[in-house]
């Protein structure tokens, strides 16, 4: 009977933020060990066709980084790295658009319908809804420090950055009851696909979107500070200032990025939670606490 009342009090506690989500749109981006882990893809899974059918409106973008490693691996091709971003020629490009825009994206789609979802796959170059320019090192290290900022190598081949999305398509799923799982390809106004860091994909689209909240899944419980200490909320201005200071380094930096794009567009909560959670995308919107650590305005 105890485990009765405690199901009953954790529907009880989640009602109020169903009530106050429901029909908003939450951006959710995929990635890490709950895109790896068996038992965590279908938790996952789970999370997103529950909040579908209790009013809610997710959004998935997903990355795939390991995986296209391993392909590359496959191919006997060696994957390269400036910074954190990948360097992507022509050749690496076709592997990225093969493996996001096909293997991991229909997966995910497969995943969602197999739990009693009505998932739609798509990229960017659909509809051209992502249209990117080439990718700025230098606008990648603004808000760095000026040593950081003069150690910048421009070539990166074929990796773009955001230019704009038309967010078009994605309410028009939305409104048909389709969950759009999105893969992080663009399109340059010439036609040609670049590959585009997922984090900021997801931020874009928030942003696009008007959503209520954007949740980037990682493998850390989310921000530290210059303690290492976790920290739970953090506002805008503060963030910024981590990233200059360096507190927040490379690996984190994308995502908090996609965060700090997602708020200045407006969206109104931005939060970094730990994927390797079960359920963490439930506990972080339908709970008091929460479990990473939130962007504010």
């Amino acid at each position: 009977m105890n485990r009765l009342i405690q199901k009953a009090d954790v529907l009880v506690e989640a009602l109020p933020y169903i009530r106050t989500f429901a029909g908003k749109t939450i951006v959710i981006k995929y990635g890490g060990s709950a895109m790896t882990q068996e038992a965590l893809k279908d938790g996952f899974a789970e999370d997103v066709v529950l909040m579908k059918y209790v009013g809610l409106n997710p959004v998935i973008v997903h990355g795939g980084g390991p995986q296209i490693d391993q392909m590359l691996g496959r191919l006997g091709m060696k994957p390269t790295f400036k910074r954190g971003v990948r360097v992507t020629d022509r050749a690496t490009m076709d592997v990225v658009e093969m493996v996001l825009g096909g293997k991991i994206n229909k997966e995910i789609v497969t995943l969602l319908n197999h739990h009693g979802g009505k998932a739609v796959g798509i990229t960017g170059k659909d509809g051209r809804f992502i249209v990117c320019k080439p990718f700025s090192a230098k606008a990648w290290a603004r808000g760095l420090s000026k040593d950081a900022q003069r150690r910048v190598d421009e070539d990166y081949g074929f990796v773009g950055e955001v230019d704009r999305v038309d967010p078009h398509i994605l309410t028009k799923l939305q409104q048909d009851h389709f969950i759009p799982v999105i893969a992080p390809i663009g399109v340059d106004r010439k036609g040609q696909s670049h590959n585009i860091n997922a984090d900021l994909v997801a931020g874009a689209v928030a942003g696009a979107l008007k959503a209520e909240k954007l949740l980037v899944l990682t493998d850390v419980k989310g921000i530290r500070d210059a303690d290492h200490r976790h920290v739970s909320t953090v506002s805008r201005k503060e963030a910024e200032r981590m990233v200059k200071t360096g507190t927040i380094g490379e690996g984190m930096l994308p995502k908090v990025r996609a965060c700090l794009t997602g708020i200045e567009a407006g969206v109104h909560k931005t939060h970094i939670i730990d994927g390797r959670v079960e359920h963490a995308v439930l506990l972080e919107i339908f709970t008091d606490k929460g479990i990473g650590t939130e962007i504010v305005a």
